[in-house]
């Protein structure tokens, strides 16, 4: 897999404490990578390493295949942030706010136009800026991250403190962004639920430390449910199963299946109810994603 950004043994100390502790993060190209982890993780400090506005007390980040000490400027002139809140001139519009970066970052006039109508701002560019609802301030801030026509767009809590209307508008702007523009973005939040409909690559930071790293997918199998049974004599069916090949649990009186498979379950109570034991409930108890996360970021096994 070929990865546009990846870190060798990343950390950073504040004082005798570790922010960040020894990350491998690996960034696929042309993926959305969701950077998870609880307030206080270390997420925002990671960012502004990767981004070199912080210097890292040991190990090295790559991007694009160039170690960022070494080529900073030439890297950076192909990635885009958006770090915490965007700064404006509330006074200017969109428009003007957005000449200002471009004229420092030396781009062709029209890719503003090319900008604003990717995250949907054309008929508001000659607003000023002061009037805009927080959903709008957050398109503008992409559009300004978007400027430079980066291969690697970094967003740290694009959608914090949004109305549930602008979490959706930027939702689906970010999840255009790999399929239309061939980019690559790295989203940090502490929401799985955010996360979970935008990214297809996962990392989970907790206490500096990365203790998952994946596809969505590997982080959903994680999550499936299981199809508990109450019966009438839950030590005997259990017995019985064993003898059978069936693979259970004896749970609370009642049986647990993890294989969830239809032929599976159907297999489970036909077995049963032939051999005399009586079956009064079937159903599915699945973790939720946030369930998992939880375990994770609490140091369970």
């Amino acid at each position: 897999m070929e990865y546009v950004a990846y870190t060798k043994n990343l950390s950073k100390k504040f004082g005798k404490e570790f922010a960040v502790d020894g990350i491998e993060m690996k960034i696929p190209k042309g993926e959305i990578y969701g950077f998870l982890g609880p307030n206080g993780a270390g997420k925002t400090t990671t960012i502004r390493m990767l981004l070199g506005l912080m210097k890292p007390t040991t190990g090295d980040i790559y991007i694009f295949n160039k170690n960022l000490k070494k080529e900073k400027i030439e890297i950076l002139h192909k990635v885009g942030s958006l770090v915490e809140n965007p700064s404006y001139y509330p006074h200017l519009t969109a428009y003007e706010n957005l000449e200002a970066i471009r004229k420092i970052l030396d781009v062709s006039p029209s890719r503003i136009h090319e900008v604003l109508e990717i995250v949907r701002l054309t008929e508001v560019s000659n607003k000023k800026v002061k009037g805009f609802s927080l959903g709008m301030k957050q398109r503008l801030g992409i559009a300004a991250a978007l400027l430079n026509h980066p291969e690697l767009l970094i967003l740290d809590e694009p959608t914090n403190g949004l109305d549930p209307s602008g979490i959706i508008e930027i939702r689906e702007l970010i999840k255009s962004l790999p399929t239309k523009y061939g980019m690559t973005v790295l989203i940090s939040s502490h929401l799985l639920s955010e996360i979970d409909q935008m990214a297809t690559t996962v990392g989970i930071l907790n206490k500096g430390k990365l203790i998952f790293q994946d596809s969505i997918n590997a982080m959903r199998y994680h999550a499936q449910q299981n199809v508990l049974l109450t019966v009438s004599d839950g030590e005997k069916a259990w017995t019985l199963l064993r003898a059978k090949g069936i693979k259970a649990t004896y749970k609370n009186g009642g049986i647990e299946l993890s294989d969830c498979s239809n032929e599976k379950v159907a297999q489970t109570v036909e077995t049963l109810v032939h051999s005399g034991i009586s079956i009064y409930r079937v159903e599915e108890q699945k973790r939720s994603l946030e369930e998992i996360f939880l375990q994770m970021t609490r140091g369970e096994k």
